[in-house]
C-alpha cells in the first residue's frame, strides 16, 4: 500500500502531462493508420524509450545541469521549430494537394481483413477495355501511391527521434519538473514515482500506436485525411512558432 500511493501519482501526473494534442502524438497516429505493425512499434519504442531515459534523468538530478546551461536549449529550441515548420507546411500542403494515404489505407486494411467502401468503376468499362490491359495501369498507380505513403522503418524512427529530442519542451517537462516532483516523494517513494511516471509513457503511446489502427477504415476515405492534416499543420506551425519566439 505505501508503494501504491506514489505510483499511482506518478502514473497520474505522467499521464496529465503527455495525454494532449502534440507533435509526437499527432505523427504517431499517422503511423498507427499507415505503416506497418513493426514501424509502428519501432516508433512506440522511441517515444516510451526516450521519456523513460528522460525521467529517470530528472531524478539523478541532471535538470540542475540544464537550468545552468540554457544556452543548449536555445539552441535545441531553434532547430526544433525549423523542423515543425518544415512539417507543418508539408502537411498543409497534402491538406490542399491530398496523395496516395488514402488508398494505403484502404488496402492495408483489405489486408488485414478489414471491410472498406470501395471506389465503384464507370458501368460498362469491364465489357469496354480488353481483358489483361485495363486493370494494369490502375493497379501499378494504386501501388506507386501506397508505396509513396507508407514511411519506412527507418524515416519514421528517425522522424520521432527529432520530434522528441529537438523539442526543448520535453526537457522542461520530464528532467525538470518531473524530476523536481519525483525528489519531493522522499528518498523511500521517489523510484515509485518515478516507475509510474515511466508506466504512463508506455501505455499512451502503446495505446495510441496500436488502438489508433482501429481508424483504419475511417482514413481509407480522402477527406479524413484532408481534415487530419489541416489539423496537424495547424499543431505544428503553432508548436514551432511558439518555439521559435521563445513562449
Amino acid at each position: 500500500m505505501t508503494a501504491l500511493l506514489p505510483l499511482l501519482s506518478g502514473l497520474g501526473t505522467g499521464l496529465a502531462l503527455i495525454v494532449a494534442i502534440g507533435v509526437q502524438n499527432a505523427y504517431l497516429l499517422r503511423l498507427a493508420v499507415t505503416a506497418p505493425v513493426r514501424v509502428v512499434a519501432a516508433a512506440v519504442a522511441v517515444c516510451a524509450v526516450s521519456d523513460a531515459v528522460l525521467i529517470v534523468a530528472g531524478v539523478l538530478g541532471v535538470g540542475v545541469v540544464v537550468e545552468r546551461f540554457p544556452v543548449a536549449l536555445v539552441v535545441v529550441r531553434f532547430v526544433g521549430a525549423a523542423f515543425l515548420v518544415v512539417y507543418g507546411v508539408l502537411a498543409a500542403r497534402r491538406a490542399f494537394l491530398p496523395t496516395g494515404e488514402a488508398m494505403a489505407v484502404e488496402q492495408d486494411a483489405a489486408d488485414d481483413g478489414v471491410v472498406v467502401p470501395a471506389t465503384a468503376a464507370p458501368a460498362g468499362r469491364a465489357e469496354e477495355e480488353p481483358p489483361g490491359r485495363s486493370s494494369t495501369p490502375a493497379v501499378a498507380t494504386r501501388t506507386a501511391s501506397a508505396a509513396r505513403a507508407v514511411p519506412t522503418l527507418g524515416a519514421a524512427v528517425a522522424t520521432m527521434l527529432v520530434f522528441t529530442w529537438a523539442n526543448p519542451h520535453v526537457y522542461l517537462d520530464t528532467l525538470v519538473f518531473l524530476g523536481s516532483v519525483a525528489n519531493q516523494q522522499g528518498v523511500d517513494d521517489r523510484w515509485w514515482w518515478t516507475v509510474g511516471a515511466v508506466a504512463a509513457s508506455c501505455l499512451w503511446f502503446g495505446a495510441l500506436g496500436f488502438g489508433g489502427r482501429l481508424l483504419r477504415p475511417l482514413f481509407a476515405k480522402p477527406l479524413t485525411w484532408r481534415v487530419f492534416d489541416g489539423l496537424v499543420a495547424v499543431v505544428m506551425l503553432s508548436f514551432g512558432v511558439a518555439l521559435a519566439v521563445g513562449a
